[in-house]
């Protein structure tokens, strides 16, 4: 430590995945201390890095007891040391326990930060550990210094590129690939001015999209033909915006995955979003359409759709379903997937802004039994503010006004990617909505990482 050698004791550890201790001993005694790389149940030392009145923040520096849960990493470029990737925070953590801490996570924010408790835990959705991740950006830098090129993730806290060579998180054959694409960047003649490869992985494809800010050589573009044949690689270039992602040359078998369950193949383009583990997605949609239950004569909105993930597997259960999402180009690709999938007229689409939409814009979008909610970070909270409108206003507008008559649905399942926004709006859903948390749960979508997936369900009360 740098003010002395008192051992603490770690409680948890935050979502942060840094180790919760407190100081008993000294003119500090009380004071939250937030530490790097320890783990709840063990008696380290810590170096401290920041001081405030309330906490301090440090590294693991000495440990006297370890705890039963902590493991081998099994990446050689994971640690605290400054020039370690910053990719993962808790491969010294057993898988088992970082789901149980995202669960703590998850319960932690619905009651403290919503009072919101839910009647029942779902059980985690699981998947494997390693080689999950089908998608990624990596960074590329030109080293000129030390005649090098880096590829793959920063650093811990910082904006340089990690020196990688293998990342376990990645498919097996593309960490293979992380030191023949330093290569390649290292032999092309634009390798200054290529800042970016993204990883996209379909079920029978490997796209890499190649960032450039200047035009290609014909060399160069026969430096990716060449890589691309030896290693079984499909090119994508992006010289500006995501808008601009084209093959290097037409043809080739279609960028795709499969939901199985459902007998449908989802195509994508591979700056599309889509979900970073095909594994756990396959089984979150399973769950979340087990939970929301739609029946064959009910109408479903699939709110936040984007290329119709859920829209439509809830197609092939349900009456008709909505999807709606704020971009109209991700509403035609998801037009197009519901089309192909033959599911076009049990489907319908619409683009609209949904972080700004009111009451009057969500009876507009109709009556349904029931609503999937899949937003990003931001949350859904025009949405659950729409729903707690309509409660205080009495419950629907009067005789002869627009959306007389309007119900709201019966069931929403919230998938979420940020505990925060959901308990935000799961207060709003449960303490002014007439709601109530039926279930919730995590979704380890992303293993080794502070990352909390979840979904809940709420069910209104009845009047």
């Amino acid at each position: 430590m740098s003010d002395g050698q008192e051992w603490l004791e770690v409680e948890s550890v935050d979502l942060e995945a840094q180790g919760v201790a407190h100081r008993v001993d000294g003119a500090g005694a009380g004071k939250v201390v937030f530490i790097e790389g320890a783990l709840p149940g063990e008696r380290v030392q810590c170096s401290v890095s920041r001081k405030k009145n309330n906490w301090e923040q440090g590294q693991l520096s000495a440990l006297a007891r370890e705890s039963s849960q902590r493991v081998r990493p099994s990446c050689p470029h994971f640690g605290l040391h400054a020039t370690a990737c910053g990719g993962c925070k808790m491969q010294h953590l057993h898988p088992a326990a970082q789901v149980a801490v995202k669960q703590r996570v998850l319960e932690d924010n619905l009651q403290h930060l919503a009072k919101v408790r839910s009647a029942l835990m779902l059980r985690p959705i699981e998947g494997p550990a390693w080689g999950y991740r089908w998608r990624a950006r990596l960074s590329v830098r030109h080293v000129a210094k030390k005649g090098v090129v880096l590829v793959g993730f920063h650093e811990r806290k910082s904006r340089y590129v990690a020196d990688m060579t293998v990342c376990p998180v990645l498919p097996p054959e593309v960490s293979a690939l992380l030191p023949r694409l330093r290569e390649l960047i290292g032999a092309m003649e634009q390798r200054d001015r290529l800042p970016q490869i993204e990883l996209a992985v379909g079920d029978g494809v490997t796209a890499l999209v190649l960032r450039h800010l200047q035009p290609l050589s014909a060399a160069d573009g026969g430096r990716l033909r060449a890589f691309g044949a030896a290693h079984g690689v499909q090119w994508w270039l992006q010289p500006q915006g995501p808008d601009s992602v084209h093959l290097l040359d037409e043809g080739g078998p279609p960028l795709d995955y499969a939901l199985p369950e459902f007998g449908l193949r989802m195509p994508f383009k591979p700056t599309d979003f889509t979900q970073v583990n095909p594994y756990i997605n396959r089984v979150l949609v399973g769950r979340a359409l087990t939970l929301l239950d739609p029946q064959p004569a009910e109408r479903v909105i699939d709110w936040f759709c984007g290329l119709g993930n859920f829209t439509l597997p809830l197609a092939t259960r349900a009456c008709q379903v909505l999807g709606i999402e704020g971009s109209p180009t991700l509403v035609q690709r998801a037009r197009d997937n519901a089309a192909a999938a033959g599911l076009g007229a049990k489907t319908r689409f619409e683009a609209r802004n949904l972080f700004e939409i009111g009451l009057a814009d969500v009876q507009a979008a109709g009556d349904a039994e029931r609503w999937l909610v899949d937003p990003p970070r931001e949350g859904a909270f025009a949405l659950a503010k729409a729903l707690a409108d309509w409660q205080s206003a009495g419950q629907g507008a009067g005789p002869g006004a627009e959306g007389a008559g309007w119900q709201p649905p019966r069931r929403i399942v919230y998938v979420s990617c940020n505990p925060a926004t959901l308990a935000r709006d799961a207060g709003l859903l449960v303490h002014q909505a007439g709601y109530r948390c039926s279930a919730a749960g995590v979704v380890n979508m992303f293993p080794h990482t502070a990352h909390v997936e979840s979904l809940a369900v709420f069910d209104r009360e009845a009047d």
